[in-house]
């Protein structure tokens, strides 16, 4: 890899033999033996998965460090085994919820949290100066297995929550790593069903993104049947998303304010990106709560929530982090949490109606030079509006709605969302967002 941006918006992440490939996995690992003497590895069902570890294992020991691989997981369950192992670091080789094709590796802290900032900052620059400590014959680490990982992330899910009425559950894996999820299930008391339950890196029972549309034979199932809910995993089970009795898909800005307001009292805060829907805050509000806005990316939520009087974070995405049980955003945790909302608060559909919904609007513009675009547009709007935001891209609070104007971490694009509480003012401020981006666009 050349003098590029090693990570993203959540972890290294891309095609397998261009972007990732055995090769990076070699040198991270011996970038992270630098500053870890135990780490944790896993992997998600992908078919490069197993060359992957491989390759990052080799590059732990030959520099000394011990490894414990829990093999294949969800991205979660390595993330709790640092500290159930007193490890150092750990390391999922996973693409989430990218296509089969992709693969990639993201770390993590002791506490659950993923790498940070510093954290991703000191090991691209020991990568970049090969600044690696390899050993001789005799100081090698060692490479061992773990295979209580996920019984013991599902002790942990089981003694997080208090279910007095265990619902009837359809859980679509994706085939993916996120079985934990139906053992906690089944464990909390949970009657499950089960769709799609055979880990396969080729993803052949639906794409791994767990979106409406591909979660369409899970609604179906759930509308069919006497369940009470449905949930979704993606490839590696840190994303959550749920269907209703009834068979409509749960938005992630609804799921996201049904968590919130649920784990939020006055004087609270919950994190969520700036693209977070309106109707959030508004649904905290009656709470007493209020919304704190971060960076685009689990990696930034989990950050925040490690804050004073921040109670939640999540991503309308489906990344959900608890901080008061880890900082990593778990499926599986949030599938128990939602159940044990249900059980308690009754019909997750009359839950979902509770919550008052906005049109939102979205779009993507291919701009080449979208650094020199973002600058000029950010100048213009920070004269124009009262209230701009520049954490990540240009958010403009209008009151009664907002638009934001972000460029893509990976691709020469920006991308434009505005919502309004009304629908002829969405639509407004969404023209007026695209214009901006237009006339800066065409002021080269």
């Amino acid at each position: 890899m050349t003098q590029r941006d090693y990570f993203g918006t959540s972890g290294i992440r891309g095609r397998v033999g261009t972007e990732v490939d055995a090769d990076l996995a070699l040198t991270v690992g011996r970038a992270l033996a630098s500053e870890a003497d135990r780490v944790v590895v896993g992997r998600d069902a992908r078919t490069t998965g197993a060359t992957l570890v491989d390759a990052l294992a080799a590059g732990l020991t030959e520099c000394g460090t011990d490894v414990i691989d829990v093999g294949v997981a969800s991205t979660p369950t390595v993330a709790r085994g640092i500290a159930a192992r007193d490890a150092d670091a750990g390391v999922a080789v996973t693409a989430s919820h990218n296509p089969p094709r992709d693969n990639g590796l993201k770390l993590w802290q002791p506490s659950g949290q993923a790498y940070d900032q510093s954290g991703q900052d000191r090991l691209v620059e020991r990568i970049r100066a090969a600044d690696f400590a390899r050993q001789p014959w005799d100081a090698f680490g060692t490479r061992s297995t773990w295979t209580e990982a996920q019984a013991a992330h599902v002790e942990a899910i089981v003694e997080s929550v208090d279910v007095s009425d265990p619902p009837s559950v359809v859980v679509d894996l994706g085939n993916g790593a996120g079985g934990v999820s139906v053992e906690a299930l089944q464990s909390i008391g949970c009657s499950v069903e089960t769709l799609n339950a055979q880990p396969d890196g080729r993803f052949p029972g639906r794409p791994s993104e767990p979106t409406a549309e591909n979660c369409s034979t899970l609604a179906a199932t759930v509308a069919s049947t006497d369940a009470d809910l449905g949930i979704a995993h993606d490839g590696d089970a840190d994303r959550m998303m749920a269907v209703t009795e009834d068979g409509e898909f749960v938005s992630g800005d609804v799921l996201l304010a049904l968590f919130a307001r649920d784990a939020a009292g006055a004087g609270d805060r919950v994190a969520v990106p700036v693209d977070t829907s309106l109707l959030v805050a508004d649904a905290l509000a009656d709470a007493g709560a209020e919304v704190v806005r971060t960076r685009v990316g689990d990696v930034f939520v989990a950050e925040r929530t490690t804050e004073e009087g921040v109670v939640f974070g999540g991503e309308p995405s489906g990344a959900w982090i608890f901080p008061d049980d880890t900082l990593c955003p778990d499926g599986p945790l949030a599938a128990a949490k939602l159940v044990e909302l249900v059980s308690r608060a009754g019909s997750l559909a009359a839950q979902v109606d509770s919550i008052e919904r906005y049109p939102i609007r979205r779009t993507t513009f291919e701009v080449p030079e979208k650094a020199a675009v973002m600058e000029r547009l950010t100048a213009a709007v920070s004269d124009d509006y009262d209230d701009v935001d520049t954490l990540d891209g240009v958010r403009v609070d209008l009151g009664d709605g907002w638009f934001l104007v972000r460029a893509s971490g990976t691709e020469p694009r920006i991308r434009v969302t505005a919502e309004a509480r009304d629908p002829d003012r969405t639509d407004a401020v969404f023209q007026t967002a695209r214009t901006l981006v237009e006339t800066h666009r065409d002021a080269a």
